[in-house]
């Protein structure tokens, strides 16, 4: 088994160092059936020095190869990474994620109990992730509830044999916004019979920046491209499952209008609340508080493209 560990990049160095330096730091068994592992970066047209650094620190960083592309967003720069990847397993992550020693280790050992599980080799694993702001030491972040995904495939933690990847297709670089370009692909593999296996052992710990009042304007964008690109995820999917992942339902509508009294609960009506919160050190709560008035964003974002998309038609 060798694996290729897929990272895509854009002016994240700082994180980046983190996340090369604990995959470099792998603790393998002795019997391991890891034959041997790559660490494939994708340079998304980054401006802040990430392939400078890279050249200066490769003796430090013997498992690492790099490739570069203009800026085109993280699904052309995943399907560079498996082009060029060597490996007949695949693992993608995030360059803001921070692994722990075992994580290779727990990825192929779930791989293997699987497939013996269920007598087939359609599968893929999928680890746990915790968001954490603790730069200096992300790894000491435990558990919340709020780290729960119910997703079926996702980029942020995640091993797949290779020849599964080619079989759907790779991402579609359609996706050009933010959003759903890993879950369109999930829905792909849900069709060609993968299970999804379970991986709690192979932890990352996302970092993220404290959550600020700065970062309201970026957040909503956020929420808005996320709403485009749902609709094109619907249109490739047009199923009630989709439209559930994508908030396309009179359910959110409503769950999200009342909650947001119809967007009366905003940025600028909460400001006080989430300034108070953070100033006493409880950014993510914050944060936590702020998806009430995003998640509208959201919904709102997935209508007015529908909309917009109909008025296109009939014009």
């Amino acid at each position: 088994m060798f694996f290729s560990v897929v990272i895509p990049t854009y002016n994240r160095l700082p994180i980046l160092e983190k996340c090369l330096t604990a995959l470099e730091k792998q603790q393998l068994k002795s019997n391991t059936a890891i034959a041997d592992y790559e660490i494939v970066v994708v340079d998304d047209g980054s401006t802040d020095g990430t392939i400078s650094w890279l050249v200066a620190h490769q003796p430090e960083l013997p498992h690492v190869r790099w490739f570069e592309q203009n800026h085109a967003g993280p699904a052309a720069a995943r399907n560079l990474g498996v082009a060029k990847a060597q490996g007949d397993f695949i693992i993608f992550i995030d360059s803001d994620l921070v692994v722990t020693a075992g994580f290779l280790q727990s990825h192929c050992d779930a791989l293997m109990e699987g497939e013996a599980a269920i007598e087939s080799d359609r599968l893929f694993t999928y680890g746990s992730v915790i968001n954490t702001c603790n730069f200096d030491n992300p790894t000491a972040e435990p558990y919340k509830i709020t780290d729960f995904s119910a997703a079926y495939f996702a980029t942020g933690n995640v091993a797949i044999a290779k020849k599964w990847l080619q079989e759907a297709g790779l991402f579609d670089t359609q996706f050009q916004l933010y959003g759903w370009e890993d879950l369109e692909l999930g829905v792909r593999l849900k069709k060609l019979g993968l299970k999804l296996i379970k991986c709690p052992e192979a932890v990352g710990y996302h970092w993220h920046p404290p959550f600020s009042l700065a970062d309201i304007p970026n957040l909503i964008d956020k929420e808005i491209q996320r709403g485009k690109m749902g609709i094109l995820f619907y249109q490739k999917h047009p199923s009630w499952d989709v439209k559930m992942m994508i908030q396309m339902t009179w359910i959110h509508r409503l769950l999200w209008g009342i909650l947001s009294l119809g967007g009366l609960v905003n940025e600028r009506s909460l400001a006080p609340i989430l300034k108070l919160l953070i100033e006493r050190g409880k950014p993510q709560l914050a944060l936590e508080i702020a998806r009430i008035f995003l998640n509208w964003y959201n919904v709102k974002a997935v209508y007015q493209e529908v909309r917009s998309q109909k008025s296109e038609v009939r014009s």
